[in-house]
Formats: C-alpha cells, structure tokens, sequence
C-alpha cells in the first residue's frame, strides 16, 4: 500500500512543473511530444456586474405595475491571440 501512494505522489509531483504562469491570465505549458515543446496558452478573462431594469408585474387589483430590479451581468472576453 506504501508502494502505490509513494507511486501516486511521485507521479503527481513529477506532472506539476509542466504549467508556469508567465502573466496576467497566460500560462506556459510544456507538451509531450518526442522531446518538449513550449506553448503560450491565454486564458479568458471575466466580467461580472449588475445593471438596473424595469420590468412589469402583476397587481392583485388585475393592474400591473412597473418595478426596477437589478439584474446580473456577465461578460466574457475571449482571450488575446498570439502571432
């Protein structure tokens, strides 16, 4: 049982260097193919907010109303591309 979590570990710590981060969302990744080979590999970034809007609910008078809520927002910006 040693054996295999001394084999599980080793494994583990042996695949942790093959990712660096090299900026803000970028992160260099090492390849496995006959030898090595290092790619750059942007990540997303995201934006979350809120913005008011007004919607129209139902009165118990069979009237509607108009209320303001706030309403969630998310943006997602692709990531940069590299030349």
């Amino acid at each position: 049982m040693r054996a295999l979590t001394f084999a599980v570990l080793a494994a583990a710590v042996a695949a942790l260097p093959g990712c660096r981060k090299t900026g803000e969302g970028q992160y260099e990744v090492d390849k496995p193919v006959v030898g090595t080979q290092t790619d750059t590999v942007n990540t997303p970034s995201v934006d979350v907010g809120t913005t008011k809007d007004t919607i129209t609910t139902p009165d118990v008078d069979v009237k509607s109303k108009k209320t303001e809520v706030t309403v969630p927002t998310v943006k997602v910006k692709p990531p940069k591309k590299d030349s």
